[in-house]
């Protein structure tokens, strides 16, 4: 199913350049700095229970695209928000192979061709002929020590992997993991949303609870700022190099104290409004940025997104489950109380992500080329496919360069689909550069520069790894 020179360019002297980077960039390591993979994974490191857990219900760019073609996700197993989850995996994995042609022309299939390929044998497309044959194969795969969590890690040369986490979690299982002894790196990332968006199921009592894990009086501002910043020192103290914010927009604000004391307390009544809700998320951006200069944890937003977009899903499956969609996203004018009090201090890595790809050439791209603090993430979630990857490069090169990048990262709960997400990432890469190679606007040693940098070099000092 795989063809050496995929997703390389037609023309044959760029391919030829391309297919030359890759040899010197495609068994580097992985970085991953920005998932959600789960760390109970690997502190428990047992046996991934069956094939349909592993490559179906965990991952949404699966379930959805079923979904779509009206199969419910109760027959997919897909775990419900009442604990609920009853589904035969074998009848889960016959219902994914018959409708496996769905997947047509998407990175996912993509991303599942890979992973069937080079990590158990399986070279005929899948169908509903063969989706016993696959199941099997898979299952007895999966009961050797070769396919336990951290034996993969290993061998998908992971030289680093982030998880997000709550800032109310614990970190047990990130403990665990150091103390075991075992040597991979797997990180917690600081996700604060859970006590920074007013909307946010339970919001209130997720302050509360910040306030007993801290002993801080979260009844003030001041105190509340006070358990967010002992809440990223313990997650830095476990490893922690990155903080993550999913906002609606990226609206910052810049209150004065008695402005954002009183727009506190409006919130943490429970009674505020939805412009107040939106200001105290605006302002709450700008102090996580503050925080940011201080505790050196590079800052990641990724607006755009309205979630749990169906209700009908929402309420009986819960989050993250297929429903978010993208909308338009303005950048210039919503972060600029941000940038005029922060932007210009070099102390600051802020990585902007993007759902609305209009932006990067317009906005996002001329404010990276400019603010010493910013930094482009890479083309993120429905834009993670090779079509969205080349629009990137072509739209933002221009303008940011490629120094005011970041490199790759795979934003997944798939854990098997990480290799082949990174390689698709490598190739087109490889792709555009041969191409400006062949057309005389880059030399052939700069771009084999280049490629170890997009690879390997910008990620690491982006994310302080």
């Amino acid at each position: 199913m795989l063809d050496a020179m995929r997703l390389f360019p037609s023309d044959p002297a760029a391919r030829s350049v391309a297919a030359k980077l890759y040899e010197t960039i495609r068994d580097l390591p992985i970085l991953s700095p920005h998932g959600h993979t789960d760390p109970a994974w690997f502190a428990k490191d047992e046996a991934f229970p069956n094939p349909a857990a592993l490559f179906i219900q965990p991952d949404h760019y699966i379930f959805r695209m079923l979904y779509s073609q009206g199969i419910c996700l109760e027959s997919l197993g897909i775990p419900q928000a009442d604990g609920g989850q009853k589904a035969d995996p074998r009848e889960v994995w016959r219902i994914f192979a018959k409708h496996y042609y769905l997947f047509r022309g998407t990175p996912t299939r993509l991303w599942l061709d890979y992973s069937f390929s080079t990590l158990f044998g399986l070279t005929e497309r899948l169908n509903a002929e063969n989706a016993d044959q696959y199941y099997d194969a898979i299952t007895k795969a999966l009961e050797s020590p070769e396919f336990r969590p951290r034996a993969l890690y290993e061998r998908f040369r992971i030289e680093v992997l982030a998880t997000t986490d709550s800032p109310l979690d614990n970190l047990e299982y990130h403990k665990a993991i150091q103390e075991s002894g075992w040597k991979g790196r797997v990180l917690p990332t600081f996700r604060p949303d859970a006590v920074i968006d007013a909307e946010y199921l339970g919001f209130v009592k997720n302050i509360e609870k910040l306030g007993e894990i801290t002993g801080e009086n979260i009844g003030t501002y001041k105190g509340y700022l006070n358990a967010l910043r002992k809440r990223r020192e313990f997650f830095k103290s476990m490893g922690a190099t990155a903080t993550d914010h999913g906002h609606l927009t990226a609206m910052t604000a810049d209150l004065d104290g008695a402005a954002a004391e009183s727009l506190y307390q409006r919130v943490l009544s429970g009674r505020s409004e939805p412009e107040e809700q939106q200001m105290f998320q605006a302002q709450m951006l700008t102090e996580m940025a503050g925080m940011s200069v201080e505790d050196g944890l590079t800052m990641q937003l990724h607006p755009g997104s309205i979630r749990n977009h169906n209700k009908l899903v929402y309420e009986k499956f819960g989050r993250d489950k297929g429903a978010d969609i993208p909308s338009p996203t303005e950048y210039v004018r919503n972060l600029r109380p941000l940038l005029n009090k922060y932007g210009n201090d070099p102390r600051l890595t802020f990585i902007l992500f993007t759902l609305d790809e209009s932006t990067f050439s317009r906005e996002l791209a001329p404010l990276a080329g400019h603010y010493p603090s910013l930094k482009l993430g890479p083309p993120w979630w429905f834009h993670d496919s090779p079509e969205g990857m080349m629009r990137f490069r072509e739209t933002a090169t221009e303008t940011a360069g490629f120094y005011n990048t970041v490199g790759f990262n795979d934003d997944t709960r798939a854990f098997l689909s990480i290799p082949s997400r990174h390689d698709v990432a490598r190739r087109v890469d490889c792709a555009f550069l041969g191409r400006l190679v062949a057309e005389h606007r880059l030399d052939e040693d700069e771009a084999f520069e280049v490629i170890q940098d997009l690879t390997v070099n910008l990620v690491k000092k982006a994310y302080k790894l």
